[in-house]
């Protein structure tokens, strides 16, 4: 199962979604859903935008589990 993690490493990062949406100029509202887990196809230019905005790897976005 693949989970977003991304609400745990903005707040390690104390960086807030609105900050997220200005760093990466990615819609406030697709960052939130991330945040919130609420999305079932992950976009991967989303993806790849948020990691250099935070200079992090795919990891601290995504998590798999079985």
């Amino acid at each position: 199962m693949i989970t977003l993690i991304l609400d745990k490493t903005l707040t390690e990062m104390s960086i807030s979604r609105y900050e997220l949406s200005k760093r990466t100029g990615i819609n406030y509202q697709i960052i939130d859903n991330y945040y919130k887990n609420k999305v079932k196809r992950y976009d991967g230019y989303v993806l790849n935008r948020i990691c250099e905005a935070l200079d992090c790897p795919i990891e601290k976005i995504i998590k798999y589990s079985k």
